[in-house]
């Protein structure tokens, strides 16, 4: 007897689960042939490129991200304060402050400093992960004040794809 009594308080449990699931038919959308017809032409135009990404070191896409870093392995340096004045299918651009530790008188021990600079993102590729997103492959600083010792007024980094 108990076990049918399990067995009934789970086929009721998995009924009302279902039911839940399913809803009702006063749940359901309400389509007319006019909005159908639409999204029926929707779907034959031809698809808008998205704009292109900036590939982090989690290989997430990013598009106007307020911070960056440039050095995955480590972290000693990185993009922060980013201000997007630009982002479309060739460039983007951004002012914010680069973030670099000095390393001395070794990495663990050194300071990180901060360095007013404009970032230039180009050339955009094919994502070798996604290839129908495009994601900037070339990243160029301007250092607009001082910069890191060793470093010239312009750095060029190629990004990850």
């Amino acid at each position: 007897m108990r076990k049918l009594t399990v067995r009934a308080a789970v086929t009721f449990c998995a009924a009302v689960s279902l039911a839940t699931v399913v809803g009702t038919a006063d749940a359901a959308p309400v389509t007319s042939p006019r909005s159908a017809h639409t999204l029926a032409q929707e779907s034959m135009q031809p698809s808008v490129p998205t704009q292109p990404v900036i590939v982090d070191c989690f290989w997430h896409p990013q598009v106007e991200p307020g911070d960056f870093v440039l050095a995955c392995g480590d972290g000693n340096s990185r993009l922060i304060s980013l201000q997007w004045s630009r982002w479309d299918a060739n460039s983007a651009v951004a002012s914010g402050v680069n973030v670099v530790n000095d390393c001395k008188p070794y990495c663990a021990a050194g300071t990180f400093r901060k360095y007013p600079v404009t970032v230039r993102l180009d050339r955009p590729q094919a994502w070798k992960k996604n290839p129908e997103s495009s994601q900037y492959t070339r990243l160029r600083l301007v250092y607009t004040d001082s910069k890191p010792a060793g470093y010239g007024q312009t750095v060029t980094y190629p990004l990850w794809n």
